[in-house]
């Protein structure tokens, strides 16, 4: 007896995938309204300040609520200074925690310690902040910052970075915690990206002789840089736009006597933390919404430079033979 060809089930119609579609397309151009329309809303509310201050707003160390005259260097610096160490410090830890966690970890220890390092991004901001102010603070005054001034104190250029009270918090003690706070999602990222070239590149490179140096420089990394790039990124991003940490350990002084590391400083962060909820109508407000647009632009140059690397490593790719 001849059986029936089994029954197929139906087709969805195009109607489907023109739907799927738009809602994709919708979802996307959902996104970039939002991105203009928080755009938009600073720059109408930065505006007064704007139209006042101009780019010196940029340039001026000036912050006096009192006289109404503002100036966002102080914040600008404190934002790029801390970030700046706090990279400094993270990514040579990252990387050091990822390679360790895929090429020369033992199999029982990866996974409890890859657990505890991600835990680390739980911890809330505020839980660092009290523990940089209370405890890492005297610390690093004590044992890091009164003996690098004992060592490089009257040396030419190097002395101007290291001048000041050491009283444990400013510059210094705020990137360093960024960098504590930052270095599990990089590490994650990174341990993620390692993981994913393929076990036979890098045995190719063992079976040839290579180190575990020369395989992770010249195969893993290669292949994973626009993760390693993109970790970065993502521990940069959370450096510049980290609030409560920064606000506690940073000293919120706003003037700029010194380049020096140990000095207090604020952040463009800290600033609106502290003063937004008080800020009058006028030229105060105006003026921290302007700092919330200078953020804005910063995060921007920064992935735009990032976007620039990357496609320049590609471009270079295959020009070394």
């Amino acid at each position: 007896m001849i059986q029936p060809p089994p029954v197929k089930k139906a087709r969805s119609g195009p109607w489907a995938d023109i739907v799927f579609g738009w809602l994709a397309k919708a979802a996307a151009l959902v996104t970039l309204g939002m991105l203009v329309a928080i755009l938009g809303s600073l720059t109408i509310s930065a505006w007064p300040a704007i139209d006042k201050y101009g780019l010196g707003f940029l340039t001026s160390t000036t912050w006096d609520p009192v006289k109404e005259e503002f100036g966002g260097l102080v914040m600008i610096y404190g934002t790029l200074a801390t970030s700046f160490i706090a990279l400094l410090i993270a990514v040579p830890v990252s990387f050091g925690i990822a390679l360790f966690l895929t090429e020369l970890s033992p199999a029982w220890l990866k996974r409890p310690l890859g657990t505890a390092i991600e835990l680390l991004a739980a911890v809330p901001s505020i839980v660092y902040g009290m523990w940089g102010l209370l405890v890492f603070g005297p610390v690093l005054a004590t044992y890091v910052q009164q003996p690098m001034q004992a060592a490089f104190s009257g040396v030419p250029y190097l002395g101007a970075f290291v001048s000041g009270p050491p009283v444990g918090i400013g510059i210094l003690s705020a990137g360093i915690i960024l960098a504590i706070m930052i270095i599990p999602f990089i590490a994650a990222v990174m341990r993620d990206v390692f993981e994913v070239t393929p076990p036979l590149l890098k045995e190719s490179a063992y079976g040839l002789g290579a180190t575990t140096w020369e395989v992770v420089s010249k195969v893993v990394l290669p292949y994973t840089k626009s993760g390693v790039i993109g970790g970065i990124m993502l521990g940069l991003g959370r450096a510049i736009g980290e609030t409560m940490a920064v606000t506690f350990v940073i000293g919120n002084f706003n003037q700029l006597d010194s380049l020096s590391l140990f000095q207090a400083a604020n952040s463009i962060t800290s600033a609106l933390a502290n003063e937004f909820a008080e800020a009058g109508e006028g030229l105060h407000q105006a003026s921290l919404m302007y700092l919330g647009l200078v953020l804005f632009f910063i995060t921007f140059v920064i992935l735009s430079l990032s976007k620039m690397l990357l496609a320049q490593l590609r471009k270079n790719e295959g020009a070394k033979t």
